[in-house]
């Protein structure tokens, strides 16, 4: 018996069909994980630490200002052509010579090697109140980052919580396709016994083209959701499985409990906050500017070829240099300054006002999407209550498929509703916890 390609195909097909294949296992994300994915991958993160550790760099180079400046110098001359002392006869007395004489000064070759030390005395105010200004950049940058990951944990949660919601709409939307397609079915029962019209079955066709195109949408959704998902958190989003959440409803505290809180805790604040002192601490700076640079200078110095100098000279001294200019321009950088401070102090004082409203306003949201909770859940209930009533109807059959279809498109709904009144009030409580910084 002869056998061909096309006689063999089909039985490797059925036996390949029947062979067990694992199939690939997709991990599943818990928001936690996601959260902490998006926290590792994140550029702007990642640019705020390194900015964090070159401002630590700076003060440590200003550190160094408080101690001596140390310079070691050297040089060496050749000259062409020396220099001649004359002493005219008679000039210094009973030892002056009888003829001008002359002196050859210094040597050809002349070589200078030194060793100076600086001690800065009056600047070390100043220099303190930089390092005040270089630790205060540090904190700032610090609190942008916190601020950044706080913002960006609420991006990852929205997200999170909108796949979820998306799904169970699609759910939803799923169970009410069934329901369109059960009556357009009957419909047709119907058509074929002469008991409905053509108009009729074109409007439950036209019913079902709607559920289709919902769910379309819905899934639309869905994808822009996972893709933005996947950026943000760097993981590809046909690996990302979605893990429930809890949602229990937790008690919240008081408005004012929450007011209390952030005066403390709140990133904007706590930012608002260090740009007032950073300001204070620039008019500070500009004042000290005033004060005359007072110093200790002391070295060493080993020179050769000039008769006229020590060979080896030791010497420490005082170093005074004061800028009476500035004396006049500080007084406007001090202005400027001041003005600045000004600003920092509207600021802070819109940024309270800002955070005291928004927490008041979370702090609603939060108490609208509890009551929204507990209604939703009331209305599953019913629902669950009514599917079990048709269930038992259709077992007695005293109704049709229909009805218990459409039964369980409103216990979706309820569902879904019910589902999305929860994530709603966990959006609503993320919200109202960055707020206070947590």
């Amino acid at each position: 018996m002869k056998l061909t390609i096309k006689s063999i195909l089909p039985v490797v097909c059925l036996i390949w069909s029947n062979v067990p294949v694992k199939a690939q296992e997709i991990p599943i994300y818990s928001l936690q994980q996601l959260i902490d994915s998006a926290l590792r991958n994140n550029h702007i993160l990642a640019t705020k630490l390194w900015q964090m550790k070159e401002k630590q760099a700076k003060i440590e180079e200003d550190k160094i200002k408080r101690y001596p400046a140390t310079t070691l110098s050297g040089n060496y001359l050749h000259s062409f052509s020396l220099g001649e002392l004359t002493i005219p006869a008679g000039t210094i007395g009973q030892s002056s010579p009888s003829a001008d004489k002359n002196f050859t000064v210094g040597k050809y070759n002349s070589s200078l090697v030194g060793l100076m030390a600086y001690q800065p005395m009056t600047q070390q105010v100043k220099i303190k109140t930089g390092l005040e200004a270089d630790k205060t950049d540090v904190l700032l940058t610090e609190k942008d980052r916190l601020k950044i990951s706080l913002q960006l944990k609420q991006s990852v949660e929205q997200l999170y919580y909108g796949i979820l919601i998306t799904r169970k709409r699609l759910e939803e939307a799923g169970a009410t396709l069934a329901l369109a397609q059960s009556k357009l079915l009957d419909a047709d029962n119907a058509l074929l016994a002469g008991k409905t019209l053509i108009a009729d079955k074109a409007g439950l066709q036209a019913n079902i083209a709607d559920q289709e195109q919902n769910i379309l949408k819905l899934n639309i959704q869905e994808q822009d959701y996972m893709g933005d998902l996947s950026t943000i958190t760097g993981i590809i989003a046909t690996t990302i499985n979605l893990k429930e959440t809890d949602l229990d409803i937790a008690p919240i505290q008081t408005v004012d409990e929450y007011q209390n809180t952030a005066k403390s805790s709140n990133i904007d604040l706590q930012i608002a906050n260090l740009n007032k002192s950073k300001a204070a601490l620039g008019i500070k700076s500009s004042r000290q500017s005033n004060i005359p640079e007072i110093g200790l200078i002391g070295g060493y110095a080993h020179q050769f070829g000039n008769a006229l100098l020590p060979v080896n000279n030791t010497y420490i001294g005082l170093s005074l240099k004061w800028d009476l200019q500035s004396i006049f321009s500080n007084k406007q950088v001090t202005r400027q300054r001041q003005f600045g401070l000004k600003q920092a102090e509207e600021h802070l004082i819109n940024t309270e006002l800002q955070v005291s409203n928004d927490i008041t306003k979370a702090h609603r949201r939060v108490n609208q999407a509890q009551a929204l909770v507990a209604v939703a859940q009331k209305a599953f209930t019913y629902r669950q209550e009514e599917l079990k009533i048709q269930e038992d109807k259709q077992a007695a059959g005293l109704n049709k498929s229909a009805d218990l279809l459409s039964t369980k498109a409103l216990l979706a709904k309820a569902l879904a509703d019910m589902f999305s009144a929860q994530l709603s009030y966990r959006m609503a409580v993320t919200d109202l916890k960055i707020l206070i910084g947590q």
